[in-house]
Parts: structure tokens; sequence; C-alpha cells
């Protein structure tokens, strides 16, 4: 087996960064036992505001510091994110809380090239979602995490004696993942083991005669001695993700780029599923009205994270907020599977439609969902009523189309001809005679004229008194 560990260090702090290109000086504050700074931006940190600092020294050193409270759940769901985004590289993903995610990829080595271009792939793929993990992979889940805690990089394989790599890492690792309790570890520090080769080294049987047996357990798991099952994780069939800003946001165009965090982990969602959708909602949350909903729709299922930035920036662009934005929150549920499709030689046919439906998209996104329409026809005789609006690619009902040549421009109303003398007639008549029963009687004989100017006009002479002669439409 071969195990990936991706640790996410400062995680507290990385939930409220993540959705902004330069979080400024701010630092996260735990309040039990007491409130004091559990992590802070390098800006901060240059400050002077270091963790475990008290909150009043923190303001003492850095006036202008910003405070935000520890959110456990935010710290979860953003783990869950990222559980969620790494089911694209292998379907065992595992939790190790509080902030470790588990990837068995040995049977996604060949797939993705190879153990180095694997782990290329991982980081590269990380980076949309704003999140900073340190990256390690090992024979065991436990020596992954624990070469991601303090050997960010390193993949080691399974080779014989590879256990022996773990000799030089600090004992205090004993406790991270492990069931081994803080006065075991003092035990072993005043005996003066510093390494984890050193606790290698002494009998098994006097550390179990002091109590030490889980010890003995963690090294086991470690070292691949001893069985080490993790529960897999299971993503949700609902797509949710939140971003909470450092900062109220009063200007939509910063809003862009935590939005295309949400979108990185919409499609890595999709790809884990081979599925694929046309809709998601992006809700913009304020602090004292409701929320505002953005319906992102892309005209075809798709998972193209560019073309839902793209859209998303339509949209941010006509929209007046309605206050500062807190966070923002993306939906998405109901995914259609998504077919292969094979590479053409020649190009991909699909790419002149799906052209087309972008622009569709991007026009309802800048004018409004009911700005943009098709014309279809209706099973009806008389042209003012022969059309209908409609959604784009919708199609006619069968039988509506008319019996004769109709032109692509048709006036509001009948424009009346003086005279047809400078008209040269080609085809018709086309008689129409409809509507007695609603009020509304047409009775007219239609032909295809060309003007003097050479346009061709549609054209018909008014059966019914008082006669004459108008245009009603114009041919391209």
């Amino acid at each position: 087996m071969l195990w990936f560990a991706l640790t996410l260090p400062d995680l507290p702090l990385q939930v409220f960064t993540r959705g902004v290109d330069d979080p400024g000086t701010l630092a996260v504050v735990e309040h039990h036992p007491r409130a004091r700074i559990v992590a802070a931006t390098a800006e901060a940190l240059v400050r002077g505001v270091e963790p475990g600092r008290s909150v009043a020294g923190a303001l003492a050193v850095a006036p202008q510091l910003q405070l935000r409270d520890r959110d456990f759940v935010l710290e979860a769901a953003t783990l869950d994110e990222c559980a969620t985004w790494a089911g694209q590289f292998t379907p065992c993903v595992s939790l190790d809380p509080p902030d470790t995610i588990l990837l068995e990829t040995s049977a996604s080595l060949r797939l993705f090239g190879g153990l180095d271009a694997l782990a290329r792939r991982i980081a590269e793929a990380l980076i949309p979602l704003g999140l900073d993990a340190s990256i390690a992979a090992a024979p065991t889940p436990l020596a992954a995490r624990w070469l991601a805690r303090t050997s960010a990089g390193k993949l080691m394989r399974a080779s014989k004696g590879w256990a022996r790599s773990l000799d030089a890492l600090p004992v205090d690792l004993l406790a991270d993942g492990g069931t081994v309790s803080t006065p075991t570890l003092e035990l072993l520090r005043d005996i003066g083991v510093r390494r984890i080769g050193d606790v290698v080294r002494l009998p098994r049987d006097g550390l179990a005669r002091r109590q030490a047996t889980a010890v003995i357990d963690t090294l086991a798991r470690a070292r691949g001695e001893q069985p080490d099952p993790r529960p897999w994780f299971i993503p949700a069939e609902r797509f949710e993700s939140r971003i909470v800003l450092p900062a109220s946001v009063e200007r939509t165009e910063p809003l862009l780029f935590a939005a295309g965090r949400l979108f990185s982990g919409l499609t890595a969602w999709l790809a884990a599923r081979h599925a694929a959708l046309d809709r998601c909602r992006l809700y913009l949350e304020h602090e004292d009205v409701p929320e505002t909903l953005l319906e992102i729709v892309t005209g075809r299922p798709g998972r193209d994270e560019a073309r839902l930035a793209l859209l998303a920036r339509e949209h941010l662009a006509a929209l007046t907020l309605p206050a500062p934005v807190e966070a923002l929150r993306l939906s998405a549920e109901a995914p259609a599977t998504l077919p292969a499709r094979t590479p053409d030689l020649f190009g991909d046919p699909e790419t002149a439609r799906d052209s087309a439906t972008l622009l569709l998209d991007r026009l309802r996104a800048r004018l409004g969902p009911d700005a943009v329409r098709t014309v279809l026809p209706v099973a009806e005789h008389r042209p003012e009523r022969a059309w209908r609006p409609a959604e784009p690619g919708s199609r006619p009902a069968r039988g509506a189309s008319g019996s004769g040549p109709r032109p692509l421009w048709l006036m509001d109303e009948p424009r009346a001809l003086g005279s047809m003398r400078a008209f040269t007639l080609l085809s018709g008549p086309e008689r129409i005679e409809s509507g007695w029963w609603d009020g509304d009687d047409v009775r007219r004989d239609y032909y295809v004229a060309r003007a003097p100017d050479a346009v061709l006009c549609w054209v018909f002479e008014r059966l019914d008194p008082p006669g004459g002669w108008y245009v009603h439409g114009f041919f391209g």
C-alpha cells in the first residue's frame, strides 16, 4: 500500500484567508481556557503577534490587528471539502482529524504516471482551492502523517527496511495520530529518549511493565507491523461549500477571487463522480439583510471551472450589493453523468456549438434570465400570431411551420404602399383567410416582391374594402 498524507498547517487561519489574495494583519483567537492567539498571518507574525500570546499583548504590539474567533465547524467543513476534492485522485480517502486527510493511492499510481508525478499533480491541483498543505507519502497512513508533519515533500516507497527511515523523527510524534499520553512521553524523555529510533531500541517487555503498551502499538502501526484500518470518507450527494471572508467586502470585484475557490471545489467534486451539471447557486451572505442569490446557468452540463468563473463575473458585474458581504456559499445538486469523449483528429466538433452556448450564457448572466429569447413558429396562418418567444434551444411543435416563404424580419404593423408600379412580383399569391372566430379576421393575398432598391419584400393585397397594398416584412 502507499499512503499520501495532506496536512493543513494553521487550518484555523486558512479557513479565513483562502478567500482573499492578501489577508493583511489577521489573527485567530481561541477563548478556552483563556483568550489567546492560535494562528496569525505572516504580516501579523512580523509585527510580533505569535501563537500562544494573549489578545491584549497582541493588540499592544499590533493595534491594527484584525481578530477572528476560531470556528471549529468551518474547519471541519473545510477538511471535508478537501477530502471531497481528493476523490479525483483515488476513491480511498480517509479523514484524519484535526487537520489531515489520507489517500491510499496504490491503485492510482499508474494512471497518474507514478509516485512523483502524482505528488506534483496533487500539489498543483490544491492551489486553486486556496489551501496550503504539507504533503508526504509512506507505506502506512501513520508514517505518512508523521512525515507530512516533519518532512514535507518526502515520498517513501515500500522498499526493504523502509521503516528505519522513521528512526530520526522526534519522539513527540507518538502522540500525533496515536494514543500515547502526555505522561508516557514525559517518562520517555526522562530516560533520555529523543527520537523514534531510541524507542525502537528499548526492550518491549520493559515498556509493557511501565504501562507503555500504547507506544508499542503506535510504533507497530507506523512501521507496518500491525494493521491500521481507516474508515473511508463518503462524499455528500449534494455539494455545499462556504468561505468566510476575513473582513466585510463592499465591492463585487474581490468576490470573484473567493468564488473561484468554491468553483475549484465544485469541479473536483464533479470529477470524482465523473459527472457534470448545468446550474449552481452562489449565495452572498450579509450581516443584517437576506443573502443575495446568483443563479449560474451554464446551458449544457459540464464541469469547466473557467466557464463558471466567467459567468459569475458577468453576474457580479451587473449586481448592486444591498450590504457588505461577509461570506460566500456555493450549492449544487443533481449532477448528471458525463460520458467520456474521444478526441477527434481534426478538432472537437462540439467546439462551435459550445461557443454559441457560452455566448447565450454570458448574455443571460449580464442582461437577466428573461432578456434572451428565441422565436418559434406556431400553428397559425396569420403572420402576426404565427410565432412565440421561447427559451434558446427550444424546438418548434410538429406542424408549426408555415406553408409558404416567411421573411426573417416581420414588421410590427404592415405599412401601406402608395403604388406597386415600382415593385416586381416574383412569386405568389398565397391567400390567407383566418380569424373570423376571434374578431381579428384576415383576408390577404401575399407575394414575394423586389423593391426598386433590389430588396426582397413580403407584400400583400388586402381583399377587404378599401383594399390596398402593404409591405409586411423583409427577407435577408
